[in-house]
């Protein structure tokens, strides 16, 4: 839906007051110091305590925008008892969540039966009912899941070995991968995890690694491999150590006749001479050379290192301190890649080092509902809004995967406005916002300002933002207090303070 010129006058005029209301934090960025210092949210009981701007902060952060729940989990047990929670996710009941991702059952599905499913006899494969399930339930996932920094790891491992769905068989295979690689080695060792992104279908088909054969080597997949999976562009390897690796893994490739969509080692194709690299001599030993030079890789000290900046951009600022990444990455090599350990160091260690970081529009979309207590039904009507932002899942076409710092979001603001704005209406299919209820708990717009402001921006604040938004309303032209509670919704979800975190 497009903003009507009545309509975007009326939100930039509140935009304009809720920028003022910012202005006076650093750079108009920290958002854990913007909220109402008025009574406590009425959802909240008398005797629990309210969570201070920092533990607010640490839960926009580590969550895809703090429920209510997490709140009170936070305030009931402490930051460190809820990261420490969060880090075994094992521990924490999700079939709430499982009962709701029943309704997409490719996610249980072979690849081959995956296409099978897609297949039209007389027609076209059908190449989104597969794909646009798996963005269904990951952001369902995302909004309902008890397993939040789980959730949090597992798009950071996406992003990591990111696959467009857009290309080839993709489309089918990545849900497979998202499956059997990426969430089941999420919390687990990054050799295993490499293992397995090494042997996913998805990945092979994405890099092109099924195309690359003795006599006539594609370097794709080794390049990627060396420079966005584990060394990092500065790793210390030359254009022959690439040269090298595609020819350890010519051969690795994927069925396309029975059980299609399986890795496949096919020792015809593969190059069975002597390979040298990274300073070491492999004999003839088919498929195991390339398990050999993944296993280098995982443990590799540039692999820790560039693992540990990426970990801890995504997770703390834009540009981690050096000492900081080396603490990461001497975690990461002492306990021989483990990935739960490894991120429990960064988290535990590294809270004083975490700067405000713009929300990226997944994350935007999802806090704006998450804390605002919306319910959704189906999350189809997000698909759009999300493509508009550039932020669609599985769609980043390159594989660098999604942009992790500020300057390539700085655009989304237009396509930010206009999705508060349908929110804020009521016109997302399939998704509620509770207006009536929070008028309700509010017992008035006032009040209802009051706890909005409270679910937005967390209860340690500047004075007065609740009551500046009644001012504000009353010079704009609005028919009741339901309308008027909209407007504030929309304009308090544009402002530049809530596209940090």
């Amino acid at each position: 839906m497009s903003l009507d010129r009545r309509g975007f006058l009326r939100l930039s005029a509140m935009l304009a007051m809720s920028t003022a209301v910012s202005g006076c934090v650093e750079h108009g960025r920290l958002i854990g110091t913007i909220a109402s210092a008025l009574t406590p949210s009425p959802t909240f009981p008398e005797d629990e305590p309210a969570l201070s701007a920092d533990d607010h902060a640490v839960l926009c952060r580590l969550t895809y925008g703090p429920s209510l729940d997490d709140r009170r989990r936070m305030a009931a047990i402490g930051r460190l008892a809820w990261i420490e929670e969060q880090l075994a996710p094992e521990s924490l009941d999700d079939s709430a969540t499982d009962v709701l991702l029943s309704a997409y059952p490719s996610l249980r599905m072979s690849a081959s039966d995956l296409i099978d499913l897609s297949d039209k006899l007389f027609d076209e494969q059908d190449r989104l009912t597969v794909p646009t399930e798996l963005r269904q339930a990951t952001l369902m996932r995302r909004l309902t899941s008890r397993r939040q920094l789980y959730e949090r790891t597992v798009e950071f491992w996406t992003d990591h070995f990111s696959i467009s769905v857009d290309k080839g068989d993709c489309c089918y295979f990545k849900t497979v991968d998202d499956r059997d690689v990426i969430r089941r080695h999420a919390f687990g060792r990054f050799s295993d995890l490499l293992s397995a992104s090494a042997h996913s279908p998805a990945m092979l088909v994405y890099l092109d690694n099924q195309a690359n054969r003795s006599g006539a080597p594609n370097e794709n997949y080794a390049r990627e491999l060396m420079e966005l999976h584990t060394l990092g562009i500065d790793g210390g390897y030359s254009q022959g150590d690439v040269e090298e690796l595609a020819r350890c893994l010519t051969g690795w490739t994927v069925k396309d006749h029975f059980w299609r969509g399986q890795f496949r080692f096919d020792s015809r194709l593969h190059d069975a001479g002597i390979k040298r690299l990274l300073g070491r001599t492999l004999e003839p030993r088919g498929e195991e050379e390339g398990e050999i030079v993944l296993g280098l890789l995982a443990k590799h000290p540039s692999t820790a290192r560039h693992l540990a900046r990426k970990l801890a951009r995504r997770f703390l600022r834009d540009d981690p301190p050096a000492d900081l990444v080396e603490r990461t990455a001497r975690a990461f090599e002492s306990s021989r890649g483990d990935l739960r350990l490894t991120l429990r160091m960064l988290l535990l260690d590294g809270q004083g080092a975490r700067r405000p970081k713009i929300k990226r529009p997944l994350d935007f979309v999802l806090s704006s509902l998450r804390q605002l207590q919306a319910r959704v039904q189906d999350a189809r009507s997000l698909l759009d809004p999300l493509a508009r932002m550039g932020h669609l899942p599985f769609a980043w076409p390159t594989p660098d995967g999604f942009p992790d710092t500020a300057e390539p979001w700085m655009t989304t603001l237009i396509p930010r406005w206009q999705f508060a704005v349908s929110l804020a209406r009521g016109e997302l299919a399939g998704v509620c916002l509770p207006i009536e209820g929070l008028l309700d708990a509010g017992s008035g717009l006032p009040g209802a300002l009051r706890l909005t402001a409270d679910l937005l921006f967390g209860s340690s604040s500047l004075s007065g933002v609740s009551d500046q938004m009644v001012r504000a309303l009353g010079e704009v032209n609005v028919r009741d207090e339901h309308e008027a509670l909209q407007l504030a919704v929309a304009a308090w979800l544009g402002s530049e303070a809530f596209q940090w975190h």
